[in-house]
């Protein structure tokens, strides 16, 4: 182990027994490069947050021009940045009329507990609703409104009046009633294993809310920016929700959060009690000016077509290995089924030895995932499957 692997396990907070350890260099792209020189073809982004790629020329051109204006000023929502104007600017382009107020803060789980607070405030009620298999972050909100039980036991009383529904089960939705503030969902499921509910489900869902007046939040920091195919998962369903909320891809590796209501909504915070909600760092100039150049990237860019193909086309070469039990896919965000957690975590270690990043799910152990970023070439696609089909041929079946 090298002195620095030694400096990192003993003076940086861990977060599991078994960290890549990874002595990073840099990174271009797809792809990461250790302090040897040893490439990595990155096919989980940073968990679903590199979606452009790594130092995508566009957000670097951003973050030094944004360099040479000033840092933080102030506190949110006291100042007017240009950067953080051009950010709402780009989301107004890509989001539906109705969703026309945009809060910026940290970080996804921010972004979840503001939700969860205008929910209350908005409805006057105190009722949380989310759903089974459901990943929201790990503050002490986004905990409570999380449904492992595994991960939330040793951090308990969370908040009261939460209740968990069965996922993609439309007879449990009549148990959202006059008492619920909100309903809080992943619009296609991530840590759970990649779970897309039907169209009939989130139809339904969004009636029953409308039906009650609880506000129906999206949480697509996961999902969302281009990862299922489209800028935003909901566009799938043909519904709008009331909130959405967006973190992780938005930031085109810097990090952010944003919570996407109406306007007339968010200004709620602003009175009884003035300063609702607040935040020191949120919308920080340098992250909103890499944010706005990401999502324009994802509208000039991407290629969605070819996208959903050659993401179809390497799901068909990986699920036809004999290894894999079972598979799931919307656009570029893959689970793989194998026999074991003991299997998936032979796959995640000789693709690592090989040079590609893969990755396990918290909350699914016997499924190894994978998010790469949309815009890999066709020869990095076709590495990626050549590696992995490798690794699986190594594994006792």
């Amino acid at each position: 182990m090298t002195s620095e692997a030694q400096f990192f396990l003993s003076h940086l907070g861990q977060t599991s027994p078994f960290p890549f350890l990874i002595e990073v260099d840099r990174a271009e792209g797809a792809y990461i490069y250790d302090k040897k020189g040893k490439s990595y073809l990155d096919m989980i982004a940073g968990v679903a947050v590199n979606n452009i790629g790594h130092r995508h020329p566009r957000v670097v051109e951003a973050l030094q021009t944004q360099l040479d204006k000033h840092l933080h000023v102030m506190v949110y929502g006291e100042f007017i940045q240009d950067a953080q104007q051009a950010l709402v600017r780009q989301l107004l382009e890509v989001l539906p009329a109705e969703l026309d107020g945009v809060y910026v803060v940290n970080s996804g789980t921010e972004a979840i507990e503001a939700s969860l607070k205008l929910a209350k405030r908005a409805t006057g009620r105190t009722e949380l609703v989310s759903f089974s298999g459901s990943y929201h972050g790990s503050t002490h909100g986004a905990m409570s409104v999380s449904a492992n039980e595994i991960k939330k036991r040793a951090f308990r009383p969370l908040l009261p009046d939460v209740r968990i529904l069965t996922h993609n089960d439309i007879a449990a939705l009549s148990q959202i009633t006059l008492q619920t503030a909100g309903v809080l969902i992943e619009t296609v499921q991530g840590d759970a294993g990649v779970r897309r509910p039907s169209l009939e489900f989130m139809q339904a869902l969004r009636a029953r809310c409308t039906e009650v007046g609880a506000l129906l939040i999206f949480d697509e920091i996961q999902c969302g920016m281009g990862r299922t195919g489209r800028i935003f998962a909901f566009e799938h369903f043909d519904i709008v929700p009331d909130v959405l909320a967006l973190g992780k891809a938005l930031g085109g590796g810097m990090p952010i959060g944003t919570l996407v209501a109406p306007q007339q909504l968010l200004n709620l915070f602003t009175h009884e009690p003035m300063l609702g909600h607040i935040t020191t760092f949120g919308g920080h100039p340098m992250v909103c000016a890499a944010a706005a150049a990401t999502i324009e990237v994802l509208r000039t860019e991407i290629d969605w077509d070819t996208l959903e193909r050659s993401a179809a086309e390497f799901e068909l070469k990986i699920a036809a290995h004999r290894a894999v039990k079972a598979h799931r896919r919307v656009g570029a965000m893959f689970a793989f089924d194998l026999q074991s957690e003991k299997h998936v975590a032979q796959v995640v270690e000789t693709c690592l030895h090989e040079g590609l990043i893969t990755f396990w799910f918290l909350s699914h152990p016997y499924s190894f995932r994978l998010s790469p970023p949309l815009n890999l070439s066709a020869d990095e696609w076709q590495r990626a499957a050549q590696i992995i089909i490798s690794a699986l041929d190594c594994l006792e079946i």
